[in-house]
């Protein structure tokens, strides 16, 4: 609620001849944004929270679903751990770790052993040297450096009136929002790889997979969410850097 108020705020901005006080209009993007984020959010808590509610039939936790989602698809060494916090579960390929956190690894609910096996599903992706995955994987270090730099390099250009400036930081942001392109593919497989694998291994039945998938979609929606949120981003330093070039 803070970073809304702090948006709205900022809506109003005060421009030259006299401290004339005017609306910056583009403020809008960033709290459509915004709005997109947290309903997306709170849609995946919701959905999380429903089926995490509902036992899964095979009576498998999230860590047991998980090892057995990975021996189905013939990976033995990954190592799975427990992380503490609530949906902050993830697969890091650098050490061949899946860490589950608190809301998965030891919960046998439907909600549980999906999210488990979407993250194995991306331990699949790696070993399989899928495209997108790679791709994400190359461009971390510049999305990173892009993110970073982006804001600092563009609000510099529009203090000192520099257009190199201002694209210096659209192409910066421009890396951050390639990733998040990226991102979506990546996701979306991993949550179909695992969907698979749990029903040909006989994992979860038809009733389970169908809420399953519902819990993965509503996920997959934040990433498409936090996509939307920063093109709207972009589009707004795109217009900021028009109009000073008209002025």
């Amino acid at each position: 609620m803070n970073l809304l108020a702090s948006s709205l705020n900022s809506f109003y901005r005060y421009g030259g001849y006299g401290g004339y006080r005017y609306i910056d209009w583009t403020y809008l993007l960033v709290v459509a944004g915004l709005i997109l984020s947290m309903m997306a959010s709170a849609h995946v808590k919701s959905t999380f929270n429903k089926y995490s509610r509902v036992r899964s039939m095979c009576g498998l936790t999230g860590a047991m679903a998980a090892r057995k989602v990975l021996e189905l698809s013939g990976i033995y060494d990954v190592k799975i751990e427990h992380i503490s916090g609530n949906l902050t579960d993830h697969y890091d390929p650098r050490t061949k770790t899946l860490r589950l956190s608190d809301s998965t690894y030891s919960s046998n609910s439907v909600a549980a052993v999906c999210v488990a096996a979407h993250e194995c599903g991306h331990a699949v992706q790696h070993q399989k040297s899928y495209g997108p995955l790679v791709l994400r994987s190359t461009l971390v270090p510049a999305a990173n450096f892009g993110s970073t730099l982006a804001w600092p390099v563009f609000v510099a250009g529009l203090i000192f009136s520099m257009k190199p400036l201002l694209t210096a930081g659209i192409v910066l942001f421009s890396l951050a929002v390639l990733f998040q392109l990226v991102t979506l593919p990546v996701e979306f497989n991993a949550s179909t790889r695992a969907l698979k694998i749990l029903e040909n291994g006989h994992v979860l039945g038809d009733t389970e997979l169908a809420a399953g998938k519902k819990v993965l979609t509503a996920a997959a929606l934040t990433y498409v969410a936090s996509l939307a949120s920063s093109i709207l981003q972009l589009l707004r330093l795109i217009i900021l850097a028009g109009g000073r070039d008209r002025d």
